[in-house]
């Protein structure tokens, strides 16, 4: 035994040292690592779950205003995610896939707290005028709106509160968004635009200053 493991003092190559193994893990994609837990690498499934637990609880409370529950909900999700991770294709990006899952647990949570049902007959899909992302704007907006949200977001109604969290907040494009809502693009776009016209209300009530970009 060396002097240094004598005094109970940690080697220095082994300070901060990161196996081999770790170091891969860390390096593989969300897809990679499902396709493991997929093939039966149940150990892999830790690493997607430490990845998303901190998003899946931001969206959440965001989305149902802070629910008492919401560490039982992301833990109802993550169990949902590995009963049906199989059923994942592997082809496609991870994310919209268990915010999709997420979206469904979330819903359900939020109609068990609210007295009307979130079933509606829903205009915005019916809009024929497609409205697109527009990438040159995006970074700057999303900085504003991040800020703005913080601030009247909870008095906006779910439609358009969660897909401004989804796009604001997760940083999902709007394809990513579709997929998770099960919405046309151009759907994205118009709830987009609407959320942040309720949003602007909501300032004006609130006697706040609404400055985000156009």
């Amino acid at each position: 035994m060396s002097s240094t493991e004598k005094e109970g003092k940690m080697p220095k190559e082994k300070i901060g040292e990161v196996s081999e193994e770790t170091a891969n893990e860390l390096e593989m994609t969300d897809e990679e690592l499902a396709l493991l837990v997929q093939s039966g690498n149940s150990e892999r499934f830790g690493m997607l779950m430490s990845r998303y637990d901190a998003k899946l609880t931001r969206y959440g409370r965001r989305f149902l205003s802070n629910p008492d529950n919401i560490e039982d909900l992301v833990q109802d999700v993550f169990i949902k995610v590995y009963k049906n991770i199989k059923g994942f294709d592997a082809t496609q990006k991870f994310s919209p896939w268990i915010y999709r899952i997420a979206h469904n647990t979330f819903v359900n949570g939020l109609k068990k707290s609210l007295k009307d049902s979130l079933h509606f007959f829903d205009l915005d899909t019916l809009v024929s005028h497609p409205i697109y992302e527009d990438p040159s704007n995006a970074e700057r907006e999303q900085k504003q709106m991040k800020i703005m949200i913080e601030k009247g977001l909870d008095q906006v109604s779910p439609q358009y509160r969660e897909i401004m969290i989804l796009y604001y907040i997760e940083g999902l494009g709007y394809k990513e968004i579709s997929d998770v809502l099960r919405i046309p693009t151009g759907t994205v776009g118009i709830r987009l635009k609407r959320g942040k016209e309720a949003l602007k209300k909501v300032y004006e009530k609130l006697g706040l200053k609404y400055e985000p970009s156009e």
